[in-house]
């Protein structure tokens, strides 16, 4: 296998600090770009923007992994779009123009699945449908795939765009973390009535994508899963397992939580637990033969495990 000088982004990030290791193993030279000074291998670039200097970061570089990115953002509709732009679209940009600039062979995005959309109804998901992204994580991540392929078109960039459902893994942050900790303090669910169909990709998995997106000959965009999806409720039911405990979930009706979820103004978050989102993974497995390595519920069960020893901690 052929091995290259990598630059990854969001090194100490959740997925940074799984894929960097894995990229170690199968031999490359990685470099990690964190916002402040770290340790050995690690460069310091600050804030990520349409401004942030990458001339420390870049040199002797053949490849970046670019994983950093805003996810999370509280405040009004605008406040958000400008942030996120910020971050995603004007970051994401600055650091591909620079990249060429030094030479650097291929960029390898890590997007997202919203990207996409938010649900599906029928089907999965496929880099055929049109994109139709809803939120502004979702619409900035879309509009740097965009600037991307402008820059590749101009440069000669190779790009590679991966579009990953939600992430889960030891070291989870957002809503699958309070969803342990949910289930951890005995909390109710109310999705007994929920039947739904979830996509979702472990940081083995997609370290493994990503791994292998830095050295295979084909680029393009590609939705990536692990091969089996779950539902709302399973989901719950197999961490509580994982954890052993006993979860209480019962039913209420679908449109009577899509109301309360309207008075609260937790619409989106009533979708995730109600609503479908499949994807389609066939077209990186047809055109790179990746498969994923680990299986769904050993997955989760691999963040259980972490969850349960940081809690005894």
């Amino acid at each position: 296998m052929d091995t290259f000088k990598i630059l990854v982004t969001g090194a100490n990030g959740f997925v940074g600090r799984a894929l960097c290791p894995a990229l170690r193993a199968q031999g490359h030279v990685v470099r990690e770009a964190v916002r402040a000074e770290g340790g050995t291998d690690q460069v310091a670039v600050g804030e990520i923007d349409g401004q942030t200097d990458w001339s420390e970061a870049l040199p002797e570089m053949e490849i970046v992994v670019h994983l950093a990115g805003r996810a999370h953002m509280t405040g009004d509709r605008a406040q958000a779009f400008s942030a996120y732009r910020r971050v995603n679209l004007e970051g994401t940009e600055n650091l591909a123009r620079q990249a060429a600039k030094r030479g650097v062979r291929r960029l390898v995005f890590v997007s997202s699945v919203k990207v996409n959309g938010e649900e599906t109804h029928g089907r999965p998901f496929t880099e055929d449908d049109p994109s139709n992204p809803e939120d502004p994580y979702g619409i900035t991540k879309w509009e740097a795939e965009q600037a991307l392929a402008e820059v590749a078109a101009e440069t000669g960039l190779e790009t590679t765009v991966l579009r990953p459902p939600l992430v889960h893994g030891p070291g989870v942050k957002g809503n699958l973390l309070r969803l342990l900790q949910g289930i951890q303090q005995n909390r109710p669910f109310p999705l007994g009535a929920v039947v739904n169909k979830r996509s979702l990709i472990g940081v083995d998995n997609l370290c493994s994508a990503l791994c292998l997106c830095v050295a295979h000959p084909a680029t393009g965009t590609y939705l990536v899963s692990d091969s089996e999806s779950i539902s709302s409720p399973e989901l719950v039911r197999t961490l509580a397992k994982a954890m052993g405990r006993q979860v209480r979930q019962f039913a209420v009706p679908v449109p009577l939580m899509e109301l309360a979820a309207k008075v609260i103004k937790r619409k989106s978050e009533f979708r995730r637990l109600t609503g479908s989102l499949e994807v389609d993974a066939g077209k990186i497995q047809r055109e790179m033969g990746w498969s994923p390595s680990k299986s769904l519920h050993d997955g989760l069960n691999d963040m259980v495990r972490w969850y349960m020893d940081s809690c005894s901690n």
